[in-house]
């Protein structure tokens, strides 16, 4: 199922603050479609609704909305207030994008930030399935489309690189929208559903992570510190005898570098989940990485986690070697 165009319709954006939602926000409202976005940060949404709202053609509504998605009473709120300001009783698209990173080790790390990201990450997706697609429904036809990652595909950062919590949830994001397509096609076909896999793009998750566990990177002080220190000497990223100052620069500039020396961009990767709506995909890859990392695994299962194993034909070629075709 194809959507021909977004003009006229209504989308539901999660985690529109910043990044990824943001951009969807602009776009759908460029080309003609109304949005709800919602975002933890209140002065992040605020800001996106006037962007879009500026950008948008007459006729098409952008409201922004303050909502935690791991607590499915304000989901819930969400849902009621945007129907009640766009005058609806249904929606056509619902993109399950908030998320946020944390919680990298299950062994070491602190089980609060590891359960607020895995909430987040999941519970979000499984609120707002559960709010909004009896309103997908209540429109005839409709998308729903889940924001998932290359850590649903492969379930590490590499080497010492551990992201437990985050990656357990994608998995679980991936799993529940494969799940949804025989379940819409027999209960509800007139709904489909699409799941989305970015692998590096330019965003400010690193910051916002850390501000959804309730601390600053600039400020970074305390039990977040330490650990941050620990997982950074861990994976030989900074020396042991870093100082406090440096573990902060060093968080602030990794956030810096990890949205600005990007392979895609934020709006790059909107167009791309926006095409890959329009066309009737049901899977997203977002990026070569992605792309990468999904040919490998599912060529190499068993060494999905022997990184030199899995990488050897991709180091051959990018060395000119030829690869030996020797398989796990």
């Amino acid at each position: 199922m194809t959507v021909d165009s977004f003009e006229g319709k209504l989308a539901v954006v999660t985690g529109g603050g910043s990044g990824m939602g943001r951009e969807l926000a602009r776009q759908l409202a460029a080309q003609g479609c109304s949005v709800a976005a919602c975002d933890w940060d209140a002065e992040g949404i605020a800001e996106t609704a006037a962007l879009a709202q500026a950008e948008a053609p007459d006729g098409v509504l952008v409201t922004g909305h303050a909502c935690d998605v791991s607590d499915e009473a304000q989901v819930l709120r969400f849902r009621d207030e945007l129907l009640a300001q766009h005058a609806t009783g249904h929606v056509d698209l619902v993109f399950s994008n908030a998320g946020i990173g944390g919680g990298g080790s299950f062994v070491t790390g602190s089980r609060e930030e590891w359960e607020r990201t895995f909430a987040v990450d999941w519970w979000g997706v499984y609120y707002c399935a559960r709010a909004f697609v009896p309103l997908l429904i209540a429109g005839g036809d409709g998308v729903l489309v889940n924001t998932s990652s290359l850590n649903g595909i492969w379930a590490t950062l590499g080497p010492s690189s551990p992201n437990t919590a985050y990656s357990a949830a994608k998995f679980a994001v991936r799993g529940f929208s494969e799940a949804l397509i025989e379940d819409l096609r027999t209960n509800a076909p007139g709904v489909r559903v699409a799941v989305v896999f970015p692998g590096h793009v330019g965003t400010d998750i690193v910051a916002n992570s850390l501000r959804a566990h309730g601390e600053d990177p600039a400020h970074l002080g305390g039990a977040a510190l330490e650990d941050i220190r620990a997982a950074l000497t861990g994976a030989g990223a900074l020396a042991k005898d870093a100082s406090d100052d440096q573990v902060r620069q060093f968080l602030v500039q990794a956030n810096t570098d990890f949205r600005d020396k990007a392979p895609l961009t934020a709006a790059e990767a909107a167009t791309i989940i926006l095409d890959g709506v329009r066309s009737g995909a049901w899977r997203i890859l977002i990026g070569e990485d992605a792309s990468m990392v999904d040919a490998l695994v599912r060529a190499k299962p068993e060494a999905s986690y022997d990184y030199a194993e899995l990488f050897k034909d991709a180091a051959q070629a990018a060395s000119g070697d030829t690869p030996s075709g020797d398989s796990a």
